[in-house]
């Protein structure tokens, strides 16, 4: 896989696996935010020995599954959005993509209903 120029700067980390669970891709920001764990030498590796449980089981269920998870932590002091979701190709089922976005301190909320 090849990295898209815009997806390899985007200021948000975005880490691609295979159904296995073996790392295919990563961002500059992904890289960066998994500096102390081997960066982009992670590429090939399996991510579930990368977590600790519970998050492994977790992990492992979402992978069987095609299931997403989306939740906020706190790291440092800073906010951030964790989505992760199944990605397809041609409709078949390759794995998950996981982006980390940092939220701002105030994060303003709209409704658009009519």
């Amino acid at each position: 896989m090849d990295v898209v120029a815009w997806v390899k700067e985007f200021p948000c980390a975005m880490t691609v696996c295979d159904a296995a669970g073996v790392i295919l891709e990563m961002n500059d920001r992904a890289a960066k935010s998994y500096e102390d764990q081997g960066g982009l030498e992670l590429l090939g590796t399996n991510l579930l020995d990368c977590h600790p449980e519970p998050s492994r089981t977790k992990l492992r269920e979402m992978l069987a599954t095609a299931r997403p998870n989306v939740y906020t932590i706190e790291k440092g002091g800073e906010r951030k959005l964790v989505y992760q979701s199944p990605w397809y190709d041609s409709g078949q089922y390759r794995g998950l993509v996981e982006i980390v976005l940092p939220l701002p301190g105030h994060l303003p909320h709209f409704v658009r209903d009519p």
